[in-house]
C-alpha cells in the first residue's frame, strides 16, 4: 500500500480511528519513509529524525479523525510532520534561550579566532558545504545574502522559525568544526 489516496488506505485509517492496533502499525510503516524524509530535512541527526517521527506519527494518530479523505493524505502526514519539527525546534530554541548569557553574545575561544584567521576562504567555504542543505541554504542567505528570516521563510516557503532554528544548528555546526580544526591543530603543534 502507498500513500495515494486508495480504498486501501481509506479502510486502513478507518481502522487506526476504531484503535486497531494492527492497522495502526501498518499506516505507521506506510508513513514511515514519507515521515522520516521530511524530519530528516529539520532533525540534526538520525536519532532526533526518529524521535520526530515518532512524535509526529503519535500526533497523526491523535488527529487521524480530523483528516478529510478529499484531501491529500500523504500531504497532511508531511504537514504534521513539518509542524512537529517547528514545535520541537521551538522548544529547543526555548530551552536554549533560558541559558544564555544575559546580552546573549556568543565569543569563540582564542584557538578557535585563531582557526578562522589561518583558514583560507575555500576551507571556510568547505566546511560551510559540509553543512546539511537545509542549514547551508539558510546560513548562506542570512549570513552571506544578509536576507532576513522572514524573507528567507518566504522564499523557502518555511516559518520564520524553522530559517531561525536552522541558521542557530548552522552555526553550532561551523562551531563544532571549527572546534574539531582547533583541537586538531593544538594537538599537532604540541607534537613537535
Amino acid at each position: 500500500m502507498n500513500l495515494p489516496n486508495s480504498s486501501e488506505l481509506q479502510e486502513v485509517i478507518r481502522q487506526c480511528i476504531s484503535n486497531d492496533r494492527k492497522a495502526q502499525q501498518k499506516l505507521f510503516h506506510t508513513c514511515y519513509s514519507l515521515a522520516m524524509n521530511v524530519c530528516r530535512r529539520y532533525a540534526s541527526n538520525l536519532e532526533e529524525a526518529k524521535s520526530l517521527v515518532n512524535e509526529g506519527m503519535l500526533k497523526v494518530f491523535q488527529h487521524l479523525h480530523t483528516y478529510d479523505p478529499e484531501l491529500s493524505f500523504g500531504g497532511w502526514v508531511r504537514r504534521v510532520m513539518v509542524n512537529t519539527a517547528i514545535d520541537h525546534f521551538r522548544k529547543v530554541k526555548a530551552y536554549e534561550q533560558r541559558f544564555q548569557d544575559l546580552d546573549g553574545r556568543e565569543f569563540p575561544d582564542a584557538n578557535q579566532a585563531n582557526i578562522i584567521d589561518e583558514l583560507s576562504a575555500e576551507e571556510l567555504l568547505g566546511l560551510v558545504q559540509q553543512l546539511p542543505p537545509a542549514y547551508r541554504m539558510v546560513f548562506s542567505l542570512y549570513a552571506v545574502e544578509e536576507y532576513t528570516h522572514k524573507e528567507i521563510a518566504e522564499k523557502l516557503g518555511i516559518s520564520e522559525g524553522t530559517s531561525k532554528s536552522n541558521y542557530a544548528k548552522a552555526r553550532a555546526k561551523l562551531q563544532q568544526a571549527l572546534a574539531g580544526l582547533s583541537q586538531k591543530n593544538t594537538n599537532h603543534h604540541g607534537q613537535r
